[in-house]
């Protein structure tokens, strides 16, 4: 696995955008997974959506093919670190990231995201970068 992909592109891609599919057929090849964070941000847009059955068929056939990651305590123990460093620079971001942040470190994992403003402050965190 070489990617852990951020809410952002998990929702664009099941909503069928250009961009998003294009992209993640492309790294598929190379392993994605997505956070059990990322899980319940678009399962919750999914189910307070308009077109709920159908995007949850659509995400249970994302996820035939791409592994979900929990957290655990060494990703607890990242998410800690990270959020008192941001603390102390006054630059926090909102919780669920910094669990998304802390499990691409943990995971050794390039992070696919659209959120550069928030991600980009996190030292040691790995950013996909298009080519």
């Amino acid at each position: 696995m070489t990617y852990l992909v951020d809410s952002d592109y998990v929702a664009d891609y099941l909503k069928g955008r250009v961009p998003a599919t294009t992209l993640l057929d492309r790294l598929f090849h190379e392993g994605i997974a997505v956070s059990i964070v990322t899980y319940a941000e678009v399962y919750e847009g999914i189910y307070y959506g308009q077109k709920r059955v159908v995007s949850e068929q659509g995400l249970r056939l994302f996820l035939q093919t791409t592994p979900v990651i929990g957290t655990n305590r060494s990703i607890a123990k990242c998410y800690a670190t990270l959020r008192g460093d941001l603390a102390r620079k006054g630059q926090l971001i909102d919780q669920p990231d910094l669990f998304i942040a802390a499990t691409a470190i943990e995971q050794n994992l390039a992070l696919v995201t659209r959120n550069l403003k928030d991600f980009g402050r996190i030292p040691d965190l790995k950013l996909y970068q298009a080519s």
